[in-house]
This record gives structure tokens, C-alpha cells and sequence, in this order.
């Protein structure tokens, strides 16, 4: 039981850093119609720019001055050069905003390395957030932080004990998660900002004549969006790794997370999100090969094929692959993604 609760944990974890990511990109494509290919590496960005502040002022001034040196830079790229290729079309847009995922990607190898740096969360976020102890004997208990020794060991050789640590690190990461979707919705949703950022998308010549500045709203919009990214990057790098490579890592799966959720959908990128990383969790956690997973199921392909190359395939293999399985299946059978409304 144990097992099967800190799995779930860690998929969800997992999916709700691809949502910090995500929501970007969503909030970006929503409001600008531009699909931005360097988001992956304003994440990436974020958590270098976060890891070089904190060895001076520490981890929590980092969270917040990352993403906002961050967004600023997204602002910047937006007032000059989006802005000035944005009415030439989407292609003009796509390959600057592709060029520029390069050109981080070589400036963060020049200025900080071409290996992975130390960039480590806080002492208080160090270590498990609780810890399930499985004893056969008595059952299931939850424990705050670490576990006792004691309760870790079984006094009797006929009693099994597991003791199952989850990382304070990524409920840390659960909860910005889940306060940065509840303050996106509230902004779009219950202010005037977030009211004029939507209607600027659909009718911008209207709101320009009620005295907004439709640009300076866009710019704000892309800033906002690369802002998020630093943020779940400065989580991410701290909790993961922060490499030269961490923006190629994730790139492709936060824009399977979009199209799956719906372009331009916030509930849907959370939605996708959580599932993909549920998914891939329990992939890699259940480690099975195709042919014992046939053989349970009472399947039968004939002589030999339990030792054939294909049937010794394991879960863990397959699940790079999964979210573009599931983004394949949902291309055919649901072209706008599990809650949009735009076809494609």
C-alpha cells in the first residue's frame, strides 16, 4: 500500500512541475496565439539565474528574484524582437522564438559550465516531508519527517518493515503548484487585468479604443508566461539537476502537456499534466517486461513469443515514450485536447 501511495505522490509531483511549466506556455498561446519553442529554456534559465542568486542571498529571496529577472528578460525579447516579426505570421514567430532557445542554451554553457552545478534547496526542505511506515504486523502508520529507527526495524524476523520517505522537496513543489494555478485563475478570471488581457486576444481594436495599450499588454503576458518557467525551474533545478541539458529534457513533453490539455487551455494543461506524470510514474515503478504483462493477462501469441526481443521490452524503457503514445491517441480520437475548445 505503501508503494502504490508514494508512486501516486510522485507522479502527481511530477505532473505539477510540468503544469508550473506548462502554464506558461498556456497562458502565452491563450492570450498571444504565439506557441513560444524557448520556454523550456527560460526554465533552464531560471534555475541557473536562481542557483547564482541563492549562493549570495540565499534559496527564498532566489525564488522570487529569479523568476522576476527572468520575466524581465521575456519582456525585453517580446518589446524587441516578438513584437516586430509578430505581423509577418506564426512561422516568423516560431523560428525567433526557436533561434532563441540556442542562443540560451550557449550563453548558460559559457557563463556557468558545461556540467551539472550544486544548486541544493534549503536545509528545511532537506529530507522527508513524512515517511509511511509498512509494518506487517500493525499496519500502516504515517510519521512526520523522518522515521525513528526504531519504527524502521523489525524487533521479530517473521515482521516485515518499510519505511517509504517522501521528499519535502516535492511537496514543496505540489504546493507553489497548486497556489500558482488558484492565483493564475483568480487573475484571468476575478480582475480587470485579467479581463483585458482576454478581451485583448479577441478584440483588440475595441479594447485599444477604451484607452489600453494592446502591446504593453502582450509584453506583459510573455513576461508573465517565461516568469512562471523560472519559477518552476528554481524548484525544479533545486530539486532535480540543473544542467545544460534540463531545458532539453522537458522541452518536448511540456508542449505534448499543451496539446493534450488543449491549446490555450489552463484546466487542460493541469489536467494533462498530472495524468502524464502519473503515467510515466507508474511505468517506471512498475517495472514489468511486455511478456510477464501478457502472460497475466492470459494472452497467448504463439510459440516462442515470450522470449522474443519485443516481449522482453520492460515498462521502464517504454516510458519516455508514453506521453507521445497518448498525444497520438488523442490527435485521433479528440484533435482540440481533453478540455479545449480550438481544433488543433
Amino acid at each position: 500500500m505503501e508503494f502504490f501511495i508514494i508512486s501516486m505522490l510522485n507522479g502527481v509531483s511530477y505532473g505539477l512541475l510540468l503544469f508550473m511549466l506548462s502554464s506558461g506556455l498556456t497562458l502565452i498561446f491563450s492570450m498571444m496565439g504565439v506557441l513560444n519553442f524557448a520556454h523550456a529554456s527560460f526554465y533552464m534559465l531560471g534555475a541557473y539565474i536562481g542557483y547564482s542568486i541563492s549562493r549570495f542571498i540565499g534559496f527564498w529571496p532566489a525564488l522570487v528574484v529569479a523568476p522576476i529577472v527572468v520575466g524581465l528578460l521575456g519582456a525585453l525579447f517580446e518589446r524587441l524582437c516578438l513584437r516586430k516579426v509578430h505581423k509577418f505570421g506564426h512561422v516568423p514567430e516560431l523560428l525567433i522564438t526557436f533561434g532563441l532557445s540556442y542562443v540560451i542554451v550557449e550563453l548558460v554553457q559559457l557563463i556557468w559550465g558545461r556540467i551539472a552545478v550544486d544548486f541544493k534547496p534549503p536545509e528545511v526542505l532537506q529530507g522527508p516531508a513524512f515517511t509511511l511506515v509498512n509494518n506487517s504486523s500493525s499496519g500502516l502508520d504515517f510519521v512526520w519527517g523522518n522515521a525513528p529507527a526504531a519504527m524502521c526495524t523489525a524487533a521479530d524476523a517473521a515482521v516485515r518493515v518499510v519505511c517509504s520517505p517522501f521528499p519535502a522537496t516535492r511537496g514543496f513543489m505540489m504546493l507553489i503548484a497548486l497556489v500558482m494555478l488558484a492565483a493564475v485563475w483568480l487573475l484571468l478570471t476575478r480582475t480587470r487585468i485579467g479581463l483585458v488581457i482576454q478581451a485583448a486576444l479577441t478584440h483588440p481594436a475595441a479594447v485599444e479604443s477604451l484607452g489600453h495599450n494592446v502591446p504593453a499588454v502582450f509584453m506583459l503576458v510573455f513576461g508573465a508566461g517565461t516568469a512562471l518557467a523560472a519559477l518552476a525551474g528554481v524548484i525544479g533545478g533545486s530539486t532535480f539537476l540543473t544542467e545544460p541539458s534540463m531545458a532539453a529534457t522537458v522541452g518536448s513533453v511540456i508542449f505534448v502537456v499543451v496539446v493534450v490539455g488543449g491549446m490555450g487551455s489552463l484546466s487542460g494543461a493541469f489536467l494533462a499534466s498530472v495524468l502524464i506524470g502519473v503515467i510515466q510514474t507508474f511505468a517506471v515503478a512498475f517495472d514489468y517486461s511486455l511478456g510477464s504483462m501478457a502472460g497475466q493477462m492470459g494472452l497467448n501469441f504463439g510459440a516462442g513469443w515470450e522470449g522474443s526481443t519485443l516481449m522482453k521490452i520492460t515498462l521502464s524503457q517504454v516510458a519516455p515514450i508514453l506521453p507521445y503514445l497518448f498525444l497520438v491517441l488523442i490527435l485521433i480520437f479528440r484533435p482540440r485536447g481533453l478540455l479545449g475548445t480550438r481544433e488543433g
